[in-house]
């Protein structure tokens, strides 16, 4: 009877591993097939799971989701459905690929180079937020910091230059349905493309619009 007892066991421990590799094959090949439709690279992907197994979904194919702008790696909450019934696995996305690191020390408030990065490979999920993945994501990025040799480059270390400064004139062209007017005024404040900036017209009106990548203030009417 006890030897009855240990083979029912041994078929049921056997029955849970066969489940939990087939659902962390479901999550990898989920996983992968998101990184194909964003176009962001990875050279490798696993997933591991954090929940319980006696929380996991019933079925055996269930369809997951991402609820909400979720990171594209790391600890994640994954919806998993079975018809009507769902349920949230945690998850970590573990990827391996290239980033940007400094090569040298930037000083606070200089213009990078490609001198100034270089490529580096390792786990994409163990770098601060927003790290960068490609170069031309901070070219010509002005540093807002003093980035150390080997340092993980983020986004939030550097910003775009500005392409109109407070003070220079520009070129304000407002259009609508069927119809653009041109007109001149001078700029109130500093920012790069398709950020917001004030402009002071000509005739003392102010208005707001958004900088084109030619230096010209949009307005859309």
């Amino acid at each position: 009877m006890r030897g009855l007892t240990l083979f029912l066991m041994g078929l049921g421990m056997m029955a849970m591993n066969a489940s939990a590799a087939d659902l962390t094959a479901q999550l990898n090949q989920f996983f992968k097939t998101r990184y194909g439709e964003t176009g962001q690279g990875a050279d490798t992907l696993s997933v591991v799971v954090r929940t319980p197994q006696a929380q996991w979904p019933a079925c055996e194919a269930p369809q997951f989701s991402l609820p909400g702008n979720s990171r594209m790696w790391g600890n994640m909450s994954v919806a998993a459905n079975c018809g009507q019934n769902r349920r949230y696995l945690q998850v970590q996305v573990q990827v391996e690929g290239d980033y940007l690191v400094a090569a040298r020390q930037v000083i606070r408030g200089t213009a990078l180079t490609v001198d100034d990065v270089k490529v580096q490979h390792g786990r994409l999920d163990t770098l601060p937020a927003r790290a960068v993945i490609n170069a031309a994501d901070v070219a010509d990025g002005i540093a807002l910091r003093d980035i150390m040799p080997g340092q993980p480059l983020t986004m939030m270390m550097v910003r775009q230059p500005w392409r109109v400064k407070a003070g220079d004139n520009v070129n304000v062209i407002a259009s609508g349905d069927g119809f653009n007017v041109a007109s001149e005024g001078r700029a109130m404040n500093n920012a790069t493309v398709a950020q917001a900036v004030r402009v002071r017209l000509n005739s003392g009106q102010i208005v707001s619009g958004k900088i084109g990548s030619d230096g010209n203030i949009l307005i859309t009417l």
